[in-house]
C-alpha cells in the first residue's frame, strides 16, 4: 500500500524519537573506549612531549635493528589479549606471564625501558609503561613510511598483578579456525579482526617448535599437514630438522622475504598455502576469512582493516582512571 509523505504507520516510532535513538546509538559506539579512560592524546596536558620521545626513542632503535617491528607487535599482543593491555607482560618474578612459555622469548623489552627511562626523566610518574608499549609498537611498524599508521588512544595504567596462567589465554600456534575464531570473539574481536591482525605476520620470525608439528606428526598422525605447499614444506624441514635438540633452536620467517616489511603480501603467503603456523593456513577453512583475506591484498583496505582491529584490541579490558597505577620501572611494582 502506498503512503504519503508525512503519512506513518500505526506503532511506528516519529520521526523525531527515531532520530533521538540514533544520535543516542551513535554517543554510545563513539564513547566506548572513552569510557574506558581511553582517548588519542591523552597526555596531550601532563606530558606533551611523550609521544615524540616514544617515536624519538622507537626509530633510532629501528634503524638499526628491521627485526624490531615485528618483536614489539608481538610483545603488545601477549600483553594485550590475555587480559587487556596493562603492561602485566613486564613484570619480572617468578610465577608472571613473562616467566611463561610463550613470552620467554618475547624482544623489544630493552626499546620499552629505554623509552621509559626518557619519560620518566620529562614527566616523572605519568605515563604507564602499558601505553609506552602501545606507541612503540605502533611507532616501529611505522618507521619505514617515516608516518603513523594509526592512531593510539592513551591513559592505560598498569596492574599491579601478572599471574603466569593467563599466557595460556594466548593462542595456540596449533588452534583450529573454531578455536581461533571464538578466542578472539571472547574479546569482542570479529573474523575481520582476526584477519586483520593475522597481517602482523608479514613481520617477524617464530620458532621451529611451533612449526615442527605440521612438519612431522601433524595431528598426531606422523605426516605432513596436507594443506602446506609441499615445496614449502621440504624447505622448512630443512630450516627445522626433525631431531628435538635443533627443532627447539630454529627459526623460520613467518612470511618470506617480506619479514622486515609491514605489506600484503602474507596474504599471498596464505592463499598460497605456504604460512608456517597452523593459524595462519586455517583462514581459508572458512568462508567468512578466505573472503577476507582475499580483500586484505589491497594494501589501502589492509592498513585501514588492521588500524581499527589494532586500537580494538587496544581498548579491551584496559585499567584507567584510579586503577593501577603508573610504574617507575616496568619491571616492578612501585
Amino acid at each position: 500500500m502506498h503512503m504519503a509523505a508525512g503519512t506513518r504507520t500505526a506503532g511506528s516510532k516519529p520521526p523525531s524519537l527515531c532520530l533521538l535513538l540514533l544520535v543516542h546509538a551513535l554517543l554510545l559506539v563513539a564513547s566506548s573506549t572513552a569510557a574506558a579512560g581511553l582517548q588519542v592524546g591523552f597526555y596531550r596536558q601532563t606530558c606533551p612531549q611523550a609521544e615524540s620521545i616514544v617515536q624519538n626513542v622507537t626509530w633510532a632503535r629501528a634503524a638499526a635493528d628491521p627485526s624490531l617491528a615485528g618483536k614489539l607487535l608481538r610483545l603488545y599482543f601477549h600483553d594485550c589479549f590475555p587480559q587487556g593491555c596493562d603492561a602485566s607482560v613486564l613484570l619480572d618474578g617468578r610465577g608472571t606471564e613473562k616467566a611463561a612459555p610463550p613470552n620467554q622469548s618475547l624482544g623489544g623489552l630493552d626499546v620499552v625501558d629505554a623509552a621509559k627511562a626518557a619519560l620518566e626523566v620529562a614527566c616523572p610518574g605519568t605515563v604507564s609503561c602499558a601505553d609506552v608499549v602501545a606507541l612503540a609498537a605502533r611507532d616501529a611498524v611505522s618507521f619505514q613510511s617515516r608516518r603513523s599508521l594509526w592512531q593510539v588512544e592513551t591513559g592505560r595504567r598498569d596492574t599491579r598483578f601478572s599471574d603466569e596462567a593467563h599466557a595460556t589465554d594466548l593462542p595456540s600456534p596449533e588452534f583450529v579456525f573454531k578455536l581461533l575464531r571464538d578466542s578472539f570473539a571472547k574479546r569482542g574481536l570479529s573474523v575481520r579482526d582476526l584477519v586483520a591482525l593475522s597481517g602482523a605476520h608479514t613481520l617477524g620470525q617464530t620458532d621451529c617448535q611451533f612449526v615442527s608439528p605440521r612438519l612431522y606428526t601433524f595431528q598426531g598422525n606422523g605426516g605432513v599437514d596436507p594443506f602446506i605447499d609441499p615445496g614449502y614444506a621440504r624447505e622448512l624441514m630443512r630450516q627445522c630438522p626433525a631431531t628435538p635438540s635443533s627443532s627447539s633452536l630454529g627459526k623460520v620467517a613467518l612470511d618470506p622475504g617480506s619479514e622486515f616489511t609491514f605489506d600484503t603480501s602474507y596474504y599471498a603467503t596464505v592463499k598460497a598455502n605456504r604460512g608456517a603456523l597452523l593459524t595462519d593456513a586455517v583462514l581459508l577453512h572458512d568462508d567468512e576469512a578466505a573472503r577476507l583475506v582475499d580483500e586484505m591484498h589491497d594494501q589501502g583496505k589492509f592498513l585501514t582493516a588492521f588500524a581499527a582491529s589494532i586500537q580494538k584490541l587496544g581498548a579491551f579490558g584496559v585499567i584507567a582512571g584510579n586503577q593501577g597505577e603508573i610504574r617507575r620501572n616496568c619491571h616492578v611494582v612501585n
